[in-house]
């Protein structure tokens, strides 16, 4: 890794790498320490944290592809031998986080989970490496740039999460059964924990990564602890005399026991054998309950629909370590980790803001003061050639030979390959445009795939289930960023087909000024020297004075252009950034730089090219004068010349080589200026569609976890799941009956029913029965050798004496703190006639 920053340095920065030859050292020190961390011991948590925190802070020194490709060797799934390897510092900080987090559970499976301590330990340990990946799967690949490797997809992290969070809740169960709790709130905390393996078992089935083997035992595990839950749920209800609960809860407890037992070939035998003895004792105590129920209590046992949902006690939670969510606070002088490693390189985003510094100061200099001067001499050359100048003068003046102006610009034009140099960079230009094109329409295309997926999915499941923003809502910036960028090539092919049109114009002009010079000649013709009078050479020699001072306009301009574009070449930004930046590092140490923070630095240094501007408005008003001027002196001339017609044709002939040049090199510029469009829409074009594929990635993933969602809340009604059969009914036999809402709780009874009930000698005493609970019926007349409800049930039989009232709290279910035993000692067998 330090080779490949030391090139990067070498390349990009300023700085001599031999100024880090320590932190180079280091950051291969300390990738080899986290690297080798295999053994499950606490050393490894700082090893590996230190060294992600250090990757983070590196971060903002160098771009993600820094120059390394980072191998990965899938922890789950078919190809765990068969290494990934990514060039991204953020690729390398998402394996580094699923190490530590594999650690963490490492730890906690290590300790003796028999003691209260062991516990609570492993409990804490199993919370971190939730948190761990939560920050990865929340934090981390979202910002992965590029495909997380194939056991990092959302489905199967959330899946690692849930069954973490499923083996802490399990520790703050183990400590409450340990500790004696009462079985109300152990059944709760059995209940969650139930939620939880079943959670992972469901997310489980999601990936293509997790196992069969995983999910079936997550599944044993969820059966599991249904059954613990209800079962301490019957024990609570055997506290508080509801015994026709406790014999629907006992069971369901059964059920679920068996259901866990159906998977016994997918778990340990330790699993297994405490499945075998929760299903003896649950077998026990539902044999009791029932008798007793049935022959003592004679409460009605309400079917599983109508039990009321346990309700559930979450003390796991996913817990990120403060060194993994904010790794600066660790690093720096009071830091744990030390000082960060290249504190003294600049940060990656000063560079970032040089560049937007340039980049405005280009965007200034070009469109306030070049574009402006440029045009103003354009303005001046095309009135010129309206006026038929300089051509009219140097006929009259030259009426042989080539005037000495046209000589060298045809020589400029022979030197410089003339048309051929035209063709080839219109070629050169095109190219550049077809590949930006290209570009652009995959952008496109993955926008517009994005979006034809997610009307799918909406028309699928309905407005009301998808309910998640339209892609065109979710993406504005990206839209409308597309339709920039569609702007931009749609004035671009009409610039390109203006600066076609204007080289077919003139084409043949040039091709001549590109000629040899005896075709040169040629071309022109010759004219007889015309006597001038006085008048004439009055206006002659006006019209010369006023073309010579556009001459040496121009060349002013062009001198002062030169010198706006070498200051804008020295004005070098970069001292003023290291200052402003050092003033930051030293006021806020931790504090990432951010090219915004320049913004006040930025306006105050293009405050300088204020005078370049007040000098483009003088330079206006010169050019007012010139105009004037030139217009004046060519109407003379022309008055003057009235009805000679002897150099016309010669006049025509320079003009049109005349103009040719000016089109040439107006042509020339355009097409410099097309290339360096091209070029810099290239740059905004990849961005754009790196940014659309970023987008489309991320929306994908969302859809998969509303997919997730959906499948979830719809999976009783989803009836085409054949493909995925095993892994859905892993979870059919008790996953959908956490769902169902507790009874309708029965209304009090009326006063007047109480006034027609028998008295209680007549009758056993009152139960709240639930609804469509069966009610058995009383016989008018008991019968004698018959047992009837209404005589009680009596052990052994009072004494003679006894008070009648006394004997039926007793057979009222009285609750006791131990079962009733059905043949007490010394009673005797049950006699009906007592």
């Amino acid at each position: 890794m330090s080779t490949a920053i030391k090139q990067y340095i070498s390349t990009k920065y300023d700085q001599h790498p031999d100024m880090f030859k320590k932190d180079l050292d280091t950051i291969d020190h300390i990738r080899t320490n986290a690297v080798n961390s295999l053994e499950a011991h606490v050393s490894g948590i700082q090893k590996l944290t230190l060294y992600a925190a250090q990757l983070v802070w590196i971060g903002g020194k160098f771009p993600i592809d820094i120059g390394v490709d980072f191998a990965w060797y899938p922890a789950l799934g078919f190809n765990t031998q068969r290494p990934e390897s990514q060039n991204n510092l953020r690729f390398e900080l998402a394996n580094i986080l699923y190490n530590l987090a594999a650690l963490y559970t490492q730890l906690a499976i290590s300790l003796n989970r028999s003691t209260s301590d062991g516990l609570k330990a492993a409990c804490n340990y199993f919370c971190q490496a939730a948190g761990v990946i939560a920050h990865l799967k929340d934090t981390v690949i979202p910002d992965l740039r590029t495909t997380p490797p194939e056991d990092m997809d959302t489905m199967t992290l959330e899946s690692i999460q849930q069954l973490l969070l499923a083996q802490a809740q399990e520790c703050f169960w183990s400590k409450a059964v340990k500790d004696g709790l009462k079985d109300g709130l152990i059944a709760k905390l059995a209940a969650k924990v139930c939620d939880l393996y079943d959670q992972a078992a469901e997310y489980g089935t999601k990936s293509d990564i997790i196992s069969t083997e995983w999910i079936h035992h997550m599944t044993a595990k969820h059966h599991h602890f249904a059954a613990a839950a209800q079962y301490r749920a019957s024990l609570d209800c055997l506290d508080k005399q509801r015994y026709g609960e406790e014999v629907a809860r006992l069971r369901d407890s059964l059920v679920c026991v068996n259901e866990a037992l159906k998977e016994s070939r997918w778990i340990n035998k330790i699993v297994l054998g405490d499945l075998q003895g929760l299903k003896a004792r649950v077998s026990e105590d539902l044999k009791r309950a029932e008798k007793d129920n049935d022959v003592i209590y004679l409460m009605p046992v309400p079917p599983k629909s109508e039990l009321k949902t346990l309700d559930r006690a979450g003390m796991a939670t996913a817990r990120i370590p403060p060194e993994v969510s904010d790794p600066y606070s660790s690093l720096g002088d009071n830091g744990a980790f030390g000082q960060p490693l290249f504190a003294r390189l600049v940060p990656y985003a000063v560079h970032v803001a040089v560049s937007i510094y340039d980049e405005r100061k280009e965007r200034l200099v070009n469109s306030t003061i070049i574009d402006e001067l440029e045009g103003l001499t354009q303005k001046l050359r095309d009135l010129l050639q309206s006026l038929n100048l300089p051509g009219s003068l140097q006929a009259l003046e030259k009426p042989l030979g080539l005037p000495p102006s046209l000589k060298a610009h045809a020589e400029e034009i022979r030197q410089q390959d003339g048309l051929h140099k035209l063709r080839r960079s219109m070629h050169e230009i095109r190219k550049l445009k077809t590949n930006d094109a290209a570009m652009y329409q995959e952008g496109v295309g993955l926008l517009r795939m994005e979006a034809e997926d997610d009307d799918k999915a909406r028309m699928k499941h309905g407005t009301d289930r998808w309910s998640r923003q339209p892609s065109n809502e979710a993406a504005k910036h990206l839209y409308a960023r597309s339709n920039d960028i569609d702007g931009y090539f749609k004035s671009a092919a009409s610039s390109d087909d203006h600066v076609k049109s204007k080289l077919e114009e003139c084409e043949g002009a040039i091709e001549i000024l590109g000629s040899s010079p005896r075709e040169l000649e040629s071309y022109v013709p010759n004219s007889k020297r015309a006597a001038l009078s006085p008048t004439v050479e009055r206006a002659v020699d006006d019209l010369r004075s006023a073309l010579s001072d556009f001459t040496k306009l121009e060349h002013r301009r062009k001198r002062k252009m030169q010198e706006v574009r070498e200051k804008v070449k020295n004005d070098d930004i970069n001292s003023a950034i290291l200052a402003e930046t050092a003033r930051f590092e030293r006021d806020y140490p931790m504090q990432k730089i951010e090219p915004a923070q320049f913004e006040n630095l930025f306006d105050d240094r293009l405050e300088r090219y204020d005078g370049d501007k007040r000098m483009v408005s003088e330079e206006n008003e010169l050019q007012s004068q010139l105009t004037s001027r030139i217009k004046e002196a060519n109407a003379a001339f022309t008055t003057a010349r009235r009805g000679d017609s002897s150099t016309k044709e010669r006049e025509q002939a320079l003009q049109r080589l005349e103009n040719a040049y000016f089109k040439y090199k107006e042509i020339v510029s355009n097409l410099n200026t097309g290339r360096k469009f091209y070029n810099d829409l290239a740059n905004l074009v990849t961005k754009f569609t790196d940014d659309c594929r970023t987008f489309a990635y991320q929306r994908r993933m969302e859809a998969g976890q509303m997919e997730t969602d959906l499948a979830t809340a719809l999976s009783n009604l989803n009836l085409n799941i054949q493909d995925q059969k095993e892994r859905h009914t892993l979870r059919s036999h008790y996953a959908p009956q956490q769902q169902l809402p507790p009874p309708s709780p029965q209304p009090p009874p009326q006063q007047h029913q109480h006034q027609q009930q028998p008295p209680p000698s007549q009758q056993p005493p009152p139960v709240a029965e639930p609804l469509a609970a069966p009610t058995p019926k009383r016989a008018p007349q008991p019968e004698p050798g018959i047992w009837n409800p209404a005589q009680g049930i009596k052990f052994g039989g009072p004494p003679p004496n006894a008070n009648p009232q006394q004997g039926q709290q007793v057979n009222g279910n009285v609750h006791h703190p131990a079962y009733p035993n059905p043949n007490p000692r010394g009673g005797g067998p049950w006699d009906v006639s007592r």
